[in-house]
C-alpha cells in the first residue's frame, strides 16, 4: 500500500510540474486567464488545449 501511495504522489507531482510548465509558457505568450479563470484554476487538459491553439 505504501508503494502505491508513493506512486500516486509521484504522479501528482509530475502532473503539477507539467501544469506549472504549461502555465509558464502561456504567461510568456501573454495569456493570464482562460474563460475568466486564473490559469492555476484551469484543468491541465484545458491548459494544454489553449497552448496548442496558441502555438498553431
Amino acid at each position: 500500500m505504501k508503494e502505491f501511495l508513493n506512486m500516486t504522489e509521484n504522479n501528482y507531482k509530475q502532473q503539477e510540474a507539467v501544469k506549472t510548465d504549461v502555465i509558464d509558457h502561456l504567461m510568456e505568450l501573454g495569456i493570464y486567464k482562460i474563460n475568466d479563470l486564473q490559469l492555476y484554476q484551469v484543468p491541465l487538459s484545458e491548459l494544454l488545449l489553449e497552448y496548442k491553439k496558441q502555438k498553431s
